[in-house]
């Protein structure tokens, strides 16, 4: 008897609840847990863990545009590029063996956790930012909107067009991108960082997704599934992420991470 049908859901709410409490960057675990639990490999998990990012950031992105804190134009305007580089992320995941695909996800994974460990580092020790110079992307002090420019313009495409491209490639949103570029690269309050990077990563997921399913390496018998128990988890994560420390939580995902990164690399390394 197949059981992926009742295991898809299950892994979905794990994701899902693991987004919740961290932020997007959660769902670079989908693909990991497909690849260990259902033993599937990357370039047939990667639109899977895309439907449900999708679908998670698609709400979270909803809910900032309502409450206006989301730049749709700068969403926009990454995404699109994104749009452009994901196929041929997709392209590439079907030509290349799924053994050099694990290594590559887990140093994606092991550059991702390490850097959020320091990050959770600073903030429990109450370390100050370090100083840097005006982001090329300034907020307009009277309107509250982005001011255009061409330095700003080429920052935000390189970023949106490298998360399209990872996207297609690895089956991740690209959130570990688009956060820290914007943070980067504009001056916008976090909450509304957080808000546009769910934005473009709705937009290039959904994008990613459409082309999967265009080329038939979607399984959508998988995939509804796993990106409802996503969504279950997500709302879940929500709210019980506000009665834990944001730090110490950032900590133990971050640990998470990194045992999964090890995990994958040594998968990998053993299947060459």
């Amino acid at each position: 008897m197949d059981y992926s049908a009742f295991i898809s859901p299950a892994l979905g709410i794990i994701v899902g609840l693991l987004m919740g409490l961290t932020g997007a960057g959660g769902g670079i675990l989908s693909v990991p847990l497909l690849v260990f639990v259902l033993h599937m490999p990357v370039a047939q998990a990667a639109p899977i863990s895309l439907s449900a990012i999708a679908l998670s950031a698609g709400v979270g992105a909803l809910l900032g545009l309502k409450n206006k804190i989301l730049r749709y134009k700068a969403a926009g305007f990454m995404a699109i590029f994104g749009l452009i580089l994901s196929p041929f992320g997709l392209w590439i995941a079907q030509i290349v063996p799924n053994a050099p695909l694990l290594i590559l996800f887990s140093c994606t994974l092991f550059f991702v956790s390490t850097r959020l460990l320091l990050q959770a580092r600073r903030e429990m020790l109450r370390l100050p930012d370090p100083e840097r110079k005006p982001p090329p992307c300034l907020l307009h002090p009277e309107i509250g909107k982005l001011r255009w420019n061409l330095p700003c313009a080429r920052s935000l495409m390189f970023s949106g067009s490298l998360a399209g491209f990872l996207s297609g490639l690895l089956g991740v949103g690209g959130g570990f991108v688009i956060v820290p570029a914007l943070k980067r690269y504009t001056d916008l309050p976090v909450q509304s960082i957080v808000a546009t990077s769910l934005g473009v990563l709705a937009l290039i997921s959904t994008g990613g997704v459409i082309f999967s399913a265009i080329s038939g390496n979607f399984d959508l018998s998988l995939a509804a599934p796993f990106s409802l128990g996503a969504l279950t988890g997500l709302l879940l994560g929500r709210e019980i992420g506000k009665k834990i420390s944001g730090p110490r939580l950032q900590q133990i995902f971050a640990l998470l991470a990194l045992a999964v990164a090890i995990s994958l690399g040594i998968k990998g390394i053993l299947a060459l």
